[in-house]
């Protein structure tokens, strides 16, 4: 993910009603906070990472207001706030949308792969190199929310509608390993909570 310069920062509770952390759980409570993290970070690091900004949230939640909550922050900024980056080696609004649009595509192929054939490998991918390459700093904002959003509903509803015994099928990830679709959920739902806050930061500036 992006690198987080700087001390930990509350992350924003707008638009969802997330639940406020409590001192005796400890997981919660990290997921209420913006961390540093080193640019060695190791896949479980990652993991680690992810799963701290859902806390105690329902994944399912989360994964539905995402695209409500990125529209609301957009709408009415022009092209310089989405395009404005806090420094040459972090990703402006807009890319980070457009990363976000390309994540869910992957999330589709993921979720449907698992779905059909159990135990199925899973390809990572290299999002800095993908960032270059398909040129996010030029991207539309909104047609990449666009894309996001449509992606999004699609996976949603394919989830909802499948038989749930297959919710416990698995991938094998070429670098975290074995992962359920129960437990990508929960990855994916932090990972959207990670970027919103990123978003967050770079508009109130």
């Amino acid at each position: 993910m992006i690198p987080v310069r700087g001390a930990c920062r509350p992350l924003a509770r707008n638009h969802l009603k997330l639940k406020p952390p409590s001192p005796q759980d400890p997981q919660a409570l990290k997921s209420s906070r913006i961390c540093i993290m080193p640019n060695n970070e190791t896949p479980q690091d990652y993991i680690t990472r992810m799963l701290s900004f859902l806390g105690t949230n329902d994944p399912m939640e989360v994964l539905r207001s995402t695209a409500v909550r990125i529209q609301a922050l957009m709408t009415g900024r022009s092209p310089g706030e989405l395009a404005r980056k806090p420094d040459p080696s972090k990703w402006s609004v807009g890319e980070i949308v457009a990363h976000l649009a390309d994540a869910e595509i992957v999330t589709a192929w993921r979720l449907r792969s698992i779905l059909a054939a159990n135990a199925v490998p899973l390809q990572p991918f290299d999002q800095n190199a993908w960032a270059s390459a398909f040129r996010y700093r030029d991207a539309d904002p909104f047609g990449s929310l666009q894309l996001f959003e449509v992606n999004r509903s699609a996976n949603l509803a394919l989830l909802a509608r499948v038989d749930p015994a297959l919710h416990a099928n698995y991938g094998m990830h070429g670098e975290r390993g074995k992962e359920t679709i129960e437990h990508l959920m929960r990855l994916y739902a932090g990972h959207d909570l990670n970027h919103l806050s990123q978003i967050e930061r770079l508009l109130a500036t």
